[in-house]
């Protein structure tokens, strides 16, 4: 099982779009609040070199937004 963290804040609709991908592919994933965290919004920061949300861990490779492609390559999903 893959370990998949999303820093996202609640507004955010590539966020939202990530987490239904995550949702409907059945990956289990942590959502950390980058707008009510302050430690989560550095987190993401410190690993993507970026403001932007989504910022998306897969076993330690960085995704920063909602590139599907690229989900799918690290979660090895069809």
């Amino acid at each position: 099982m893959h370990k998949v963290t999303i820093y996202s804040t609640p507004t955010c609709h590539f966020c939202h779009m990530a987490k239904d991908f995550f949702t409907e592919n059945h990956v289990t994933f942590t959502d950390k609040n980058a707008a009510a965290d302050l430690g989560a919004r550095r987190e993401a920061v410190e690993k993507s070199g970026q403001m932007g949300v989504p910022v998306i861990d897969i076993d330690g490779e960085i995704v920063v937004g909602f590139d599907e492609p690229r989900l799918r390559e690290l979660l090895q999903i069809n």
